[in-house]
């Protein structure tokens, strides 16, 4: 309680920010500002989810009036000027179970939902399944093969 009385002022202005679609952090205006400068992203993703990591830069970053806005059937999405996203996973279990039987988040929440809802087209999901059971030699080849894709 100490905590939030001594810097409630902060806290109020951050919501009041952030419900005006606005920022008063340098880096968030940086990112902003390189995102709609790209054509393509790149986001890795671990335990079959998208990451905190992840899930904080998307709401900080994405502030509505940059990333989208709301309209009468809902989120209208700006980053179209990105044309290529590749969503990259590793996973001990093979890419289909992870469809079939764990709900693939991936697939349904991340890029059917927040990245296509923020205007973004032509999503790839590359995964490298059975990662425990792989060789060098297949590691490595993957890697050769994300860098030919890129």
């Amino acid at each position: 309680m100490t905590f939030i009385r001594k810097n409630k002022y902060r806290y109020i202005t951050i919501l009041f920010l952030f419900k005006a679609g606005k920022t008063s952090d340098p880096n968030v205006k940086k990112y902003q500002k390189l995102l709609k400068e790209a054509n393509r992203l790149i986001f890795p993703v671990w335990w079959n989810d998208t990451s905190a990591i992840i899930k904080g830069f998307i709401d900080k970053v994405m502030k509505k009036q940059f990333a989208y806005n709301v309209g009468a059937t809902g989120v209208i999405g700006h980053l179209k000027n990105i044309q290529r996203v590749e969503v990259m996973t590793t996973s001990t279990s093979p890419t289909w179970y992870l469809k079939m039987f764990c709900g693939s988040a991936i697939k349904s929440v991340f890029i059917n939902s927040t990245l296509k809802q923020l205007g973004m087209k032509h999503i790839k999901w590359l995964s490298f399944d059975n990662i425990d059971k792989s060789s060098a030699q297949r590691r490595k080849q993957y890697l050769e093969s994300l860098v030919q894709k890129i």
